[in-house]
């Protein structure tokens, strides 16, 4: 059996395996190319060179220390726009177990700690599986446009989960 855990904050090696795993399963999935591989890898690197652990928060899964997904929280705009959901993604076979679910939970009582407002994403039509779990979890989508953020033409989805009524 592996040893699998989910840890808080940078390890070595995470800002590769976490564009890896992006990067893969995008391509493999949607076509996406190297625009969007450099997309990841540089605004992930530049979200943990000023991350700062009282407003931010970044999870890992760990399966005998290698990373196989994540979930990042960037609330540097929190207060205007909300706490930004990102770069969530477990490898394909680690599925189906309960990993997404404990990550987004992590993402959202983090949010809820700060006494963030809301949370926001933004994904594309046609990730099923990820969409259905936004929804269990409160998310909605608020937002629907072609768009070309990732390099090719998608239909774009903003979802967003308050949080307000966890403090009336």
């Amino acid at each position: 059996m592996p040893e699998i855990k989910i840890a808080r904050g940078y390890s070595p090696g995470s800002i590769g395996r976490v564009t890896e795993m992006h990067a893969a399963y995008y391509h493999r999935h949607w076509n996406f190319g190297l625009f969007f591989e450099a997309k990841v890898a540089i605004e992930f690197s530049e979200f943990l060179k000023r991350y700062d652990r009282s407003r931010d928060s970044f999870w890992t899964i760990l399966v005998n220390d290698h990373v196989e997904g994540s979930i990042i929280i960037d609330g540097i705009d929190a207060e205007n726009k909300g706490a930004h959901l990102r770069w969530f993604i477990i490898s394909e076979g680690f599925w189906g177990q309960g990993l997404g679910k404990r990550l987004i939970n992590n993402a959202i009582n983090f949010c809820r700690n700060r006494t963030y407002e809301k949370i926001y994403l933004w994904t594309f039509e046609g990730l099923d599986t990820a969409k259905q779990l936004y929804e269990k979890s409160g998310f909605k989508l608020v937002e629907n446009q072609e768009g070309s953020q990732w390099g090719i033409r998608v239909n774009e989805q903003r979802y967003e989960c308050s949080l307000t009524t966890a403090f009336e």
